[in-house]
């Protein structure tokens, strides 16, 4: 195990532990090892740092492979060629595939019910990937910080983990049993992980327990120029930035994330994204589902609004459970019809990043990370030139960033392992991607589909929403607290609600 994370190299540096300067023997031993990596310029200043800064940047380039890091970003920009057989793009089929949409409804209920049993039996786990900053929404804290601007003004963070407090709930009353526990994993990065984590206090964890969330850290890749060299940030830190959120399998490692699961007696993981005000987490039905299939990932798709939209699809790809982004699929391909149900596209599954895991599957982490691929992403990154000092803030992109995505281990699976649930975008996707006003996955857009989703459950159960005002957001916000996905809202039934509303309890608020 040691070996291969040793090999791996992607974890993150702990730098609130105090480092210690290197004897002269450690660090020439260093220093070779990077020349002969051909990346001996990281040490150009190292003489003209204090003893502080010496410690660090000697602790941080210990815990990277130069040797590792050249091949990796060989590798990356010069993909091996798949040869010449043309790509085979074939949806997933039926056996591996099920949907909301049309499944019947005593199947949906047995899904829900034999996932509240697993919740009930303690076997089910979340980890979020909350990694990422808010920066395109004009806030550099953590996404999952973000207020979206509902009526009761909550975050992102405490939605989800309403969510979770809502599900251990129903699954005690299901089962008779108490004190059921739906541990939260909350994978941050460098950035993230601080305020995160004050935030979480600042809140008291939401009303969940402290022991039972985990807030880890994803690892860390140095940036490269174009030239192949390894960045400095400035001529004590080496530039380095998240390794994607393929990285999370490697931080379930390294964090003892995955020992932590063991001990309590985990078997089923629902993995999402924080930017999702919609998302059910630890949703029964996809946790039954799952369960159902034996598979070991099982992905929930929402279907694609048009040929156009620019989504990522899951698919089988020469025969295997795969992801193809839109920019690789021709337009014929994109616009062909379901034989079945010519109404419908015939490549439809959007991914949402929205996944399961059979602890099973994890457990085999160290049989397959080793060979994830890493991407590029072409970026502008702030550096010292190595060669005068001079701090270089590029107006076009001068180097690049490797990452791993999370689908990447798709292929891997045998087919009969894979499996993808089609759920109602209204009910379950709005990310939240840009900054307000944009019109599209902005904040509100978050907002009016939270809203409306309440309306509709309120409909539903006979009562009714009125509004003085009009608009899209015009709605009722209705609390995990009281429902987490449409029941246990009978006492609505023949009220009107004025909209705005926050129904947090049996009396709802007016706004």
């Amino acid at each position: 195990m040691n070996k291969i994370l040793n090999k791996l190299h992607l974890t993150s540096k702990d730098e609130s532990v105090p480092a210690k300067e290197p004897t002269d023997e450690e660090l020439n031993e260093l220093k070779d090892k990077y020349e002969k990596a051909g990346q001996g310029q990281v040490f150009a200043f190292y003489d003209e740092l204090s003893t502080a800064e010496k410690a660090a940047l000697y602790e941080r380039l210990a815990s990277i492979d130069p040797k590792h890091i050249n091949e990796i970003t060989e590798k990356a920009l010069h993909p091996p060629e798949s040869g010449k057989e043309e790509t085979k793009l074939e949806p997933l089929p039926d056996t591996a595939t099920a949907s909301i949409l049309d499944s019947k409804a005593e199947d949906i209920e047995s899904w829900y019910n034999s996932g509240l049993n697993l919740v009930a039996k303690g076997q089910v786990a979340v980890v979020l990937m909350a990694g990422g900053q808010g920066t395109r929404l004009g806030s550099s804290a953590p996404k999952g910080c973000f207020n979206i601007g509902l009526p009761s003004q909550k975050s992102l963070f405490e939605i989800q983990a309403q969510r979770i407090w809502k599900v251990q709930q129903l699954a005690e009353k299901k089962s008779g049993k108490k004190n059921i526990v739906v541990p939260w994993y909350v994978m941050t990065s460098g950035p993230t992980r601080g305020p995160t984590e004050q935030f979480f206090q600042e809140h008291s964890y939401f009303g969940l327990q402290k022991d039972d969330i985990v807030i880890f850290e994803q690892g860390v890749l140095p940036c490269i120029s174009n030239e192949g060299k390894i960045l400095l940030e400035s001529k004590a830190k080496v530039a380095v930035a998240p390794d994607g959120n393929g990285g999370i399998y490697q931080a379930l490692l390294t964090s003892d994330v995955r020992t932590d699961m063991r001990k309590r007696g985990i078997e089923h993981i629902h993995a999402y994204c924080v930017d999702n005000c919609l998302v059910k987490v630890a949703d029964p039905v996809f946790l039954g589902f799952s369960a159902s299939k034996d598979v070991d990932i099982a992905t929930k798709v929402v279907r694609k609004r048009s040929a156009k939209e620019s989504v990522g699809l899951i698919l089988l790809k020469n025969g295997k459970p795969d992801v193809v982004e839109y920019s690789e699929i021709d337009l014929s391909t994109a616009e062909a019809k379901d034989p079945k149900q010519p109404e419908i596209l015939k490549f439809r599954a959007a991914n949402i990043v929205n996944h399961y895991y059979s602890f099973r599957f994890l457990e085999s982490i160290e049989q397959w990370a080793h060979r994830l691929p890493h991407h590029v992403a072409r970026k502008k990154i702030p550096c010292v030139n190595t060669d005068n000092g001079e701090t270089i803030k590029p107006e076009k992109p001068n180097g690049i960033k490797l990452e791993q995505f999370v689908f990447d281990v798709f292929p891997m699976l045998e087919l009969n392992k894979f499996a993808s649930l089609e759920v109602k975008r209204e009910d379950e996707f709005s990310p939240l991607k840009n900054a307000k006003g944009t019109g599209e996955d902005d904040p509100d857009t978050s907002k009016r589909d939270i809203l409306q989703q309440g309306a509709r459950w309120v409909e539903k159960v006979g009562g009714s929403v009125t509004s003085e005002i009009s608009g899209d957001d015009i709605g009722v916000e209705i609390s995990p607290l009281i429902s987490y996905g449409g029941e246990g809202l009978d006492f609505l039934k023949d009220r009107t609600i004025k909209a705005p509303a926050v129904i947090e309890q049996e009396e709802c608020k007016q706004t």
